[in-house]
């Protein structure tokens, strides 16, 4: 990663080169024969399906049709993109936490990171975040540490549909403490079924597609802030993914006027919500298309927002979207789809902290 920055860093410095993109948030489709090869026994000759699929998939979806059949496919597409560092999220792994049986999600999360972390080892520009069965929080640190030293993953993803509390719970204080130390982030990239929590009334794919993730992603974004976490773990870097970015500074607004009536609901916290979502540990995702990117951009300023193209999902964003709008100076796009990503990943030039504003 350090030899592949420096070269982009390099490539950069004139006015006409191209710009090299970090796509913080692309997907591996895996398959439970995937990750079944390196499931340790009892689990590896379980027969059926590896994990539940939840009341909205039934089988395989529509994909874009780009979408890669194999790794030589991936990385043309990729090339054709300018894409130098591709962060691969899981699919279907995201979720293993909504299932019961601790000792399978751990023996999981260990399959999957092998899997992916083999996967990567093909092509310098994949890297991949570690899944990690949260609840078992012994078992989450030494996987953590496991999947960053022994197997070069790069973050963990969180998506918190299934967790027995909510994320910025003290119980989960051990694993955020690792990855502080570890000088990794956390990518929220929550499930359509995440939220409302616990909501059954959508009758919808439609309508449980557009409410789940963005609720669920602005339930762990205040769990962060109010229980304390930005304070506890001020270097710990958190990416929030799929959820676009229109709802930032909305949320920014509510959040302070909340905790403006309420401060001894949030007792660690030492500066407003809003400073904390700005202070250069948050990143956010958007999508090339969203009209509020300009505004977005604006208020929380040019340093925060990521490119993550959702690939090979179905309505993945590409970097010529981005590149095409005119509504967007070229030095912000470019902090955009390169150097933001860089940061992300490296914790470099990280503004100054809350607490020291």
């Amino acid at each position: 990663m350090e030899e592949r920055i420096s070269t982009a860093a390099q490539k950069t410095d004139t006015a006409n080169s191209k710009c090299w993109i970090y796509d913080m948030d692309a997907h591996i489709i895996e398959t439970d024969d995937d990750v079944q090869a390196f499931l340790e026994e009892p689990y590896r000759n379980r027969r059926g399906g590896l994990l539940a699929i939840d009341e909205w998939h039934r089988g395989g979806g529509a994909r874009r049709p780009r979408a890669p059949q194999n790794l030589e496919d991936r990385l043309r597409v990729m090339e054709e993109e300018n894409v130098v560092c591709s962060v691969l999220f899981a699919t279907r792994a995201m979720d293993v936490n909504a299932m019961r049986d601790r000792n399978f999600i751990t023996a999981y999360c260990r399959a999957y990171n092998e899997f992916i972390a083999d996967y990567c080892q093909r092509a310098k520009a994949l890297k991949a975040m570690a899944v990690l069965p949260f609840d078992n929080v012994p078992a989450a640190v030494e996987e953590l540490n496991r999947a960053v030293t022994k197997l070069g993953l790069v973050g963990v993803i969180m998506s918190s549909y299934g967790l027995q509390e909510h994320i910025g719970a003290q119980k989960y204080w051990p694993i955020y403490e690792e990855m502080e130390r570890l000088n990794v982030h956390m990518g929220i990239h929550n499930s359509i079924q995440g939220g409302p929590i616990g909501d059954l009334r959508s009758d919808t794919f439609m309508q449980q597609h557009t409410v789940g993730r963005p609720t669920a992603t602005m339930m762990d974004c205040t769990a962060l802030i109010y229980s304390g976490v930005v304070e506890k773990f001020p270097k710990l870097r958190v990416s929030f993914l799929e959820a676009r970015v229109a709802w930032v500074p909305y949320w920014m607004d509510h959040m302070d006027i909340k905790w403006s009536n309420r401060r001894s609901d949030a007792p660690l916290l030492k500066a407003k919500p809003s400073e904390y979502m700005t202070n250069g540990n948050f990143f956010y995702s958007a999508e090339p298309d969203e009209k509020a990117l300009p505004y977005v951009v604006e208020r929380i300023g040019e340093d925060l927002v990521i490119f993550a193209s959702d690939y090979p999902h179905t309505g993945s964003g590409f970097t010529g979207d981005l590149l095409c709008r005119k509504d967007i100076s070229e030095s912000v796009k470019r902090k955009i789809l390169e150097g933001n990503g860089i940061r992300l990943l490296t914790g470099t030039n990280q503004r100054k902290s809350a607490r020291n504003a």
